[in-house]
């Protein structure tokens, strides 16, 4: 296909999947619309100087998607993220998740990819969840579109938030159950691969992640890669209920039924899909000791 010519639209285009998804499609040779909310924040700037062209404006209003979206050959999509799942939260994420869809589907967008969340499908059966309903919107107004489905974020570790700290690391996660992950640079070498082979991508709903390690081997590769001990401890399901009854929901389902990923198929698309190894030894152990660095 012929990218030169042709204009992606990115929306939380400095966000980690948004500017992930970016910097590949302008390495890919494709004009990039950057949204965002701020155009003169650093991770704007540096799209700016990436090639990119920024448009600032809000999800929530429609006359900044609009111009956004005008002379656009594809649009990637993604929402803020629901930090506190809560159904006031999935209210307002399908919200902007329409607004855009009927944006793109009115400028006439011929190709849009969806970022969506790991087994969405099935974790609607327990819990109102946004990117399910934003998924069938899409569906329903006729977009051609590739919907992905990220796994968790291996960036996550690198968080302080997330649950590394005083030398323990800590999750819901069961020690013995498999967590799956994926670099937030891999989901912008499939949305950038979805463009590129349209023929191949529209109309396929892909689960993506690049490794599953257990808890407790997620524990092991940190303490080889920051050379320091660092162990897993669980965190009980009830004390999770206590703070979000929709999150320890969520750890439920993830340590009972969960959902399947194709690994082998992933990696026949995207030889380079990274294992959590790979993530740390090219960039999550930097990332992670300057995360600690700050934190002490």
């Amino acid at each position: 296909m012929e990218m030169g010519q042709k204009t992606i639209v990115v929306m939380g285009a400095t966000g980690q999947q948004g500017g992930a998804t970016a910097r590949r499609l302008l390495a890919d040779g494709w004009k990039v619309r950057a949204f965002t909310r701020d155009a003169s924040s650093a991770a704007a700037s540096a799209l700016a100087r990436a090639g990119a062209e920024l448009r600032e404006g809000n999800m929530e209003d429609r006359p900044s998607l609009a111009k956004a979206m005008e002379g656009a050959y594809g649009a990637f999509c993604v929402q803020p993220p629901e930090w506190e799942p809560s159904h006031e939260a999935a209210k307002r994420e399908i919200r902007l998740g329409v607004q855009v869809a009927d944006a793109a589907k009115q400028a006439g967008v011929r190709h849009y990819v969806y970022s969506s969340v790991g087994g969405a499908d099935r974790q609607s059966r327990f819990r109102y969840l946004a990117k399910t309903e934003i998924e069938r919107h899409v569906r329903e107004i006729g977009l051609q579109a590739t919907v992905l489905r990220p796994a968790g974020f291996m960036e996550s570790y690198a968080n302080p938030m997330f649950g590394l700290r005083q030398g323990k690391l800590t999750d819901g996660m069961r020690p013995d159950v498999p967590v799956k992950l994926i670099a937030v640079e891999d989901i912008g070498a499939f949305a950038g691969m979805a463009f590129r082979e349209p023929q191949t991508f529209i109309g396929r709903t892909i689960e993506l992640a690049g490794d599953a390690p257990t808890s407790t081997a997620l524990a092991a590769s940190l303490s080889r890669a920051l050379r320091r001990p660092i162990r897993y401890e669980q965190i009980p399901i009830e004390a999770i209920r206590s703070l979000n009854g929709t999150l320890a929901s969520i750890y439920e389902w993830l340590n009972g039924e969960s959902y399947e990923v194709d690994f082998a198929e992933l990696r026949r698309l995207h030889p380079g899909l990274m294992t959590f190894d790979d993530w740390l030894a090219r960039q999550g152990t930097q990332y992670l000791k300057a995360s600690l660095a700050a934190a002490d």
